[in-house]
């Protein structure tokens, strides 16, 4: 084995694996396209915002939401609802139609400082079944 192949192998295997790294940093937060959410099978709300979620306790929303929270909430806010400090721990929003207001304030509308977006709005984008979905998942994580 020559100097030149010993020094050029070993260089050649740490810039793959230096890529490979540098790929799985860059596409660790996946796809951050919105994700269609199916709420074909609850009862339909309709246009007008309401104030309080409707779909609180239903299993059916609760499988919806833990669905639609991984796909399209858990790159920011953490697997389970668990945060690694990127954003808000959502486990910890209040209860009732006060945690209801926050929820539905912030992932309508999103979050914007000092012209930055902290936080997509999702309004448009999801709806509003899919958004109360979300909000019944969370239910089931909360912790006090």
């Amino acid at each position: 084995m020559t100097a030149r192949n010993f020094i050029s192998r070993p260089l050649r295997v740490l810039t793959a694996a230096a890529v490979t790294l540098v790929a799985g940093v860059v596409f660790a937060h996946g796809d951050v396209t919105p994700q269609a959410v199916d709420t074909s099978t609850l009862k339909q709300i309709g246009k007008d915002w309401l104030a309080k979620n409707p779909y609180l306790g239903d299993k059916e929303a609760i499988r919806i939401g833990a669905s639609a929270f991984n796909q399209n909430c858990a790159r920011c806010h953490g697997l389970g609802a668990v945060s690694g400090g990127i954003a808000p721990d959502l486990r910890y929003l209040p209860t009732g139609q006060e945690g209801d207001e926050i929820f539905l304030q912030r992932i309508r509308h999103g979050a914007t400082r000092d012209g930055r977006v902290y936080m997509p709005p999702f309004e448009g984008i999801l709806s509003q079944e899919a958004m109360w979905t979300i909000r019944a998942w969370l239910e089931t994580v909360r912790e006090d």
